[in-house]
């Protein structure tokens, strides 16, 4: 089997490159990214030589890229995470979200089309995020009932992607899956995003800066638990079905900055509640989403699978990774 993956040199997907690799040598892996900027082929140094993997640079809004990726490689499924991900760059700038999130899926979505046509041994694994879910209040958990209410230009590019994923699937017969997570953190994130951000500027000695009074809520998850869910849903996940992935783990903005700095006090043996004391309140986001969480009973209960990483190891084991490259 010959398996494209978008988008592998980001963050979730080289840590999916680096499984698929290693777990199924029978496996091809054809990795096409556009190394924008938050993309590091340095991620993917153990596989890089790999008999089984394949790099190619080219952007997924580029038809005759992606085309001649199929032509080449023979695929037999995709597995699409290539995607612009930020909620703040959305805010600033939300063309590029459209370009990549919705036309470069539909690029895709043409390119199975035209080369698998009806056939059912194919397979395309759209991975998604909770956001286009919008935002819960104090009570309530995301489903894949949950209605879409997407907030932010990232989330509608997201929910837009979803969309035209399922619709080429009544319209055209893709055989197609779909995944909706939570918020990822792990090794290897790139520094715009929360987590990353905050072990950066500790170990610069900077403000810690926390949007509004820090009380939004997200659902963390581990980025291997998210590997092993999306391993199960590529080979066993019902074609046509969604399935959310969750970590079962809520924490306040406020309370993840807390726990980084507690760890970071342990880790680099200075004094309790030093690393705290460089928290700072800034100005909250236009349209921050109050609270995320995800209930992923059916992802549990059908495909067997449970996030296996708990915070404070998960935290240990992020906060290791960013410390022993000094």
């Amino acid at each position: 089997m010959t398996i494209l993956i978008t988008g592998g040199a980001g963050f979730i997907g080289s840590h999916l490159v680096r499984h698929l690799v290693k777990t199924y040598p029978h496996y091809t892996i054809v990795n096409l990214d556009a190394l924008t900027y938050a993309a590091n082929l340095a991620r993917l140094d153990d596989v890089k030589d790999a008999p089984n993997y394949q790099f190619v640079e080219g952007n997924i809004n580029d038809s005759s890229v992606v085309e001649n990726v199929f032509q080449s490689h023979s695929i037999d499924a995709v597995i699409h995470l290539a995607a612009e991900s930020h909620v703040d760059r959305s805010i600033e700038g939300p063309m590029p979200f459209a370009n990549t999130n919705i036309i470069g899926t539909m690029t895709l979505l043409n390119a199975c089309r035209t080369h698998w046509g009806k056939e059912s041994n194919h397979r395309f694994y759209h991975i998604s995020t909770d956001e286009v879910y919008g935002s819960l209040g104090k009570e309530g958990v995301f489903t894949e009932q949950s209605p879409y209410q997407p907030r932010s230009p990232y989330a509608a590019s997201k929910a837009s992607a979803d969309h035209m994923v399922r619709a080429y699937g009544e319209t055209y017969g893709l055989p197609y899956v779909i995944s909706n997570c939570s918020n990822n953190y792990g090794p290897d994130q790139h520094s715009e995003k929360l987590i990353p951000t905050l072990i950066h500027s500790l170990q610069q000695n900077k403000a810690l800066p926390i949007y509004g009074d820090g009380s939004n809520i997200r659902d963390w998850l581990y980025v291997e638990d998210h590997i092993a869910a999306m391993d199960l849903i590529f080979h066993k996940g019902v074609l046509g079905e969604t399935y959310l992935i969750g970590g079962r783990c809520e924490r306040s903005n406020l309370a993840v900055a807390t726990s980084i700095c507690r760890a970071y006090d342990t880790h680099t043996g200075q004094a309790d509640g030093t690393a705290e004391k460089l928290i700072t309140f800034v100005p909250d986001r236009p349209g921050h989403d109050y609270r995320y969480a995800i209930d992923p009973h059916k992802l549990e209960s059908t495909l067997g699978w449970s996030p296996q990483t708990n915070w404070e190891v998960g935290i240990q084991k992020t906060i290791s990774s960013y410390l022993d490259k000094i």
